[in-house]
């Protein structure tokens, strides 16, 4: 997809292709016959939004609208704009996001909502790590902890990469885990680049939600996790490959679609 476009970011998407895969086809109480108020459902909002690729084919893939649409990524007039929007009706996606540190505050307004209405289902939200250095991640950490929302379960993809670096480098985060608990969360961490610790990791925050704390998952990933010259780098956030790349990419993956 984005290599048709010469357009998007690859590297986060393959980190975080087993999460989505675990969350859509495993985890989440979801309905692909959309309707936008999600009511009765678990909701997913997704804050790092520029990882689109790989949501929109999860989405594609679990019957929200038909993966041949997927040929089609940030191209002109297409619903599958480079950052989710909402204008183009792209059945799967309430909020537009990729405007960073937004995502999880979107994601306790829901579960507010849920907790109003008298419904069970839960909130999940996905973040990034360099995204950790917002401040309004924290105003919502706070708030979630203090209204003891335990229907929310939010999961940083912790790559240890953003755009300009590594996140050490760049503006370091030192202890996350410590973070998260001294403002009043749950944390548990796993391995997001396999499949049974991924789904392990969400069915145990599935179990300690309810218990009057919100959960917070630290999913270890390596970015552009599968294609060795993007492992570990921030280079691959977001960069196009080239064609020779691309062949090579697809050879390296244990499965492909093929052409769209």
């Amino acid at each position: 997809m984005v290599h048709a476009c010469q357009s998007g970011h690859p590297g986060g998407s393959l980190g975080c292709a087993d999460f989505f895969v675990a969350l859509y086809f495993h985890v989440l109480k979801h309905n692909p016959k959309f309707n936008m108020d999600g009511q009765k459902e678990d909701l997913f909002f997704l804050s790092n939004g520029h990882i689109s690729p790989v949501w929109y084919s999860t989405l594609a893939r679990a019957g929200y609208f038909e993966v041949k649409e997927l040929s089609t990524f940030r191209f002109l007039n297409t619903r599958l704009q480079g950052h989710p929007a909402t204008h183009e009706h792209l059945p799967g996606i309430r909020i537009a996001s990729g405007s960073l540190g937004q995502g999880l505050s979107v994601g306790l307004g829901a579960a507010q909502t849920k907790k109003l209405n008298g419904e069970n289902n839960l909130i999940y939200v996905l973040m990034g790590d360099g995204e950790q250095q917002e401040g309004q991640v924290w105003e919502a950490a706070m708030y979630a902890a203090h209204n003891k929302m335990d229907n929310v379960i939010a999961t940083i993809d912790y790559n240890g990469q953003q755009i300009d670096g590594p996140v050490d480098k760049i503006l370091s985060l030192l202890n996350l885990k410590a973070k998260w608990e001294a403002f009043g969360w749950m944390v548990q961490e796993f391995n997001g680049n396999d499949m049974k610790s991924v789904v392990q990791g969400l069915e145990n925050a599935k179990s300690l939600s309810g218990k009057g704390k919100p959960v917070l998952n630290l999913m270890k990933t390596e970015m552009g996790f599968g294609v060795d010259y993007m492992m570990g780098s921030h280079k691959w956030h977001g960069v196009a490959p080239n064609d020779e790349e691309l062949a090579k990419a697809l050879g390296q993956l244990e499965e492909t679609m093929g052409d769209y």
